[in-house]
């Protein structure tokens, strides 16, 4: 009951500050089709093709050598606590470290707390890596099922969707994510290229602003706000 509240709250939410009320009103059956993309002008901004991907189980290796170097927090501070400082980290513009302090919040949060729901998620990204659509989805809504709170796995649900273009379900797994993790740059970003590729310019400007104010360095968003900006800011005057 808590987690359907907190749906509730975060989809009012949406619709309040960014403009998602027709979008998040709708049904999986009911979603328009992505308006046709417009072909750009020499040295205008693309958005990113996909949200941006946690790293993969290959790649953690790499990360932790990497954090060795730097000032990380202990995992004795808790999960919340860590992000906190990670977040202060991310948060530096001119932090050279940011990609590993990146990676080591995508770490935290691929951590569900259970070694069942970390080898579905697991398993379901290896699946998604394939493009083997069908096997990820038996993996992630049965980790979405069993495991609720666990935000990583609604987002990676809403990444699958996002990539077989099923936007309507894609946002709805988008605000399950929101409302576990309000700072899930991943899941901003994602949310600003679904509502630049279904019309809805303004919200995607507020969604790539809002990843961009959590993790100045965050690929493609600033592509997104440099594309959008001038003609939504333009409008609003």
């Amino acid at each position: 009951m808590q987690m359907l509240r907190s749906h509730a709250f975060v989809a009012a939410s949406l619709a309040l500050v960014m403009g998602l009320a027709p979008a998040a009103a709708q049904t999986p059956d009911q979603q328009q089709p992505a308006t046709p993309e417009e072909p750009r002008l020499p040295g205008e901004p693309a958005l990113p093709d996909a949200p941006p991907m946690p790293p993969t189980p290959d790649e953690m290796p790499a990360i932790e050598e990497a954090l060795s170097g730097l000032e990380i927090p202990s995992e004795e501070l808790g999960r919340e606590a860590q992000l906190e400082a990670l977040f202060r980290q991310l948060g530096d513009a001119e932090n050279p470290h940011w990609p590993i302090i990146q990676g080591q919040i995508w770490r935290v949060w691929r951590r569900s707390g259970s070694a069942s729901m970390d080898l579905l998620l697991h398993r379901a990204q290896e699946a998604i890596e394939k493009k083997d659509y069908t096997t990820a989805f038996v993996h992630l809504d049965d980790l979405v099922r069993l495991a609720p709170e666990f935000a990583e796995g609604w987002n990676q649900r809403a990444t699958a969707y996002f990539l077989t273009e099923d936007y309507g379900r894609s946002m709805r797994d988008i605000e399950a994510v929101l409302a576990l993790e309000p700072r899930h740059f991943g899941a901003l970003s994602g949310l600003g290229i679904i509502l630049d590729r279904t019309g809805n310019d303004a919200g995607a400007l507020r969604a790539f602003r809002r990843a961009l104010e959590l993790h100045p360095n965050l690929p493609g968003a600033q592509k997104g706000v440099d594309k959008l900006s001038e003609q939504v800011d333009g409008q609003e005057h």
